[in-house]
This record gives C-alpha cells, structure tokens and sequence, in this order.
C-alpha cells in the first residue's frame, strides 16, 4: 500500500496510507447516487406542485450539482458523504489543516479532473505523481488519504486512564495542551500499528526538550507515563 508522510505542525512527520483509485471513485460514485436521488425527489415534488419558476428550479436543481463537494469538504472538514463511506479525507501536505482557500482550488480544477476526457486527467495524475495528487490537489498542495478506524485511535492502549490513587511523575506536563497529547499517542499509533519508531522518537525528544526532563525510561513507556500524568492532573 502506498503512504504518503504528512509533515504536522510539530514538525514531526506522520505517514498515512494514499486513499487508492478505487476508494476515490466509489466515493464519487456515492456522491452522484445522492445527487441523482436528491434531483429526483425534488423533480418528483416540483412536477406534482406543478411548479413553473424558472429560477426556483435553477437554485434546487443546479446549485447542490455545483457545490456540492465545495460545501461538503468545508463543513465536513475534508469529507463528502462518499468520502466518509470510503473512510478517506481530505489533508494538506505541510500537515496544517485545509483552508477555505485549499478546498476551492480542488473544488476549481476538478472541472478539468473529472470532466475533461472523463476524469481520465485525473487518473494519470494520480498514477504518475505518486503522493494520490490529482490536479487539483497538486495546485492546492493537498492529498486523500486512507483514514484509521476510530476504535484503534482511541483504545485503551494509546489512551490512558490513571487511576484515582496514582502519583505523577512528571508534574510539569501541566504545560502542554490537549493538541500536544493528541500528537503523542498518534505518535504512539504510528509505532504500535505500522512499526515507525521516528515519529515515537522525535516526539519523545521534544517533550523532553519542552518540559526540562530528564529520564532514562524508554521512549515509549516515558510517553505513556507522560498521557498518564496529564489525564491524572487535568482531570482533578
């Protein structure tokens, strides 16, 4: 399976599985099926209604085939309905989140991806780029990739519940946020799930660095210990 390495904001790299041809098509293909139950629905009430505006039928008919995946991917962070069947998503490259601005120019030359040559474009693309870039993607510096399921994100052997008489070892985890508890037990996944110890590892360095720590446990015991501390502190 093909990976693509995500650069996150902390400056650590996560590797993700490229969402595959077949998984992009069968969401586009679910896309349309929605898109063709909708117009008929609404073609169905209109002709009953015996409707006759013209504009009304442009609006309910035309604009949701022309926003469609735009509107989605903005208020479904980086998903259409086909996409979250196919469990794949929208990501940026840099590993900052989509902007706005990123999700119109996929939006933009998917026109020339998909309807130019029918979506033939977008294939070769794909194929020969490498990191699952269709045209779109390449000029918004995004890609799709595979996403994980949500039950192995959050199992009890990332996540850490401390118990009521636990005594932290590291108090100064008081210093980190939410957002840097999530990157370690990614970190943590990425080890246990795909056998990359680099994430795990420059991870653990920079917490210490961050938190003034020095400690001879492993990396991956000091990192649970390190989740353990700050579920234990901030749940008090």
């Amino acid at each position: 399976m093909q990976t693509i390495k995500v650069r996150t904001t902390q400056n650590v790299f996560i590797e993700y599985p490229i969402a595959s041809v077949g998984d992009r098509i069968l969401a586009f293909l679910l896309d349309r099926f929605i898109l063709v139950a909708y117009s008929i629905f609404v073609l169905a009430v209109f002709l009953n209604a015996e409707m006759l505006v013209t504009w009304i039928w442009v609006v309910m008919l035309g604009l949701p085939w022309l926003f469609y995946h735009l509107l989605f991917e903005v208020f479904m962070n980086g998903q259409s309905p086909g996409k979250k069947v196919m469990k794949i998503k929208v990501v940026r490259l840099d590993g900052t989140p989509p902007t706005i601005g990123n999700y119109v120019m996929r939006w933009v030359f998917s026109f020339i991806d998909y309807y130019v040559l029918w979506g033939v474009i977008a294939m070769l693309i794909i194929a020969m780029g490498g990191k699952g870039q269709r045209l779109g993607d390449v000029v918004a510096g995004t890609s799709v990739v595979k996403l994980m399921k949500e039950e192995e994100i959050t199992s009890s052997a990332i996540f850490v519940l401390p118990e009521e008489t636990y005594v932290p070892t590291f108090r100064q985890v008081i210093q980190l946020t939410e957002n840097d508890i999530a990157l370690i037990q990614r970190a943590l996944e990425v080890n246990r799930d795909q056998g990359n110890a680099q994430p795990l590892l420059v991870v653990t360095e920079k917490i210490k660095s961050l938190l003034g720590i020095q400690t001879d446990l492993p990396p991956v015991k000091f990192l649970y210990t390190i989740i353990k501390d700050f579920n234990h502190i901030t749940s008090r």
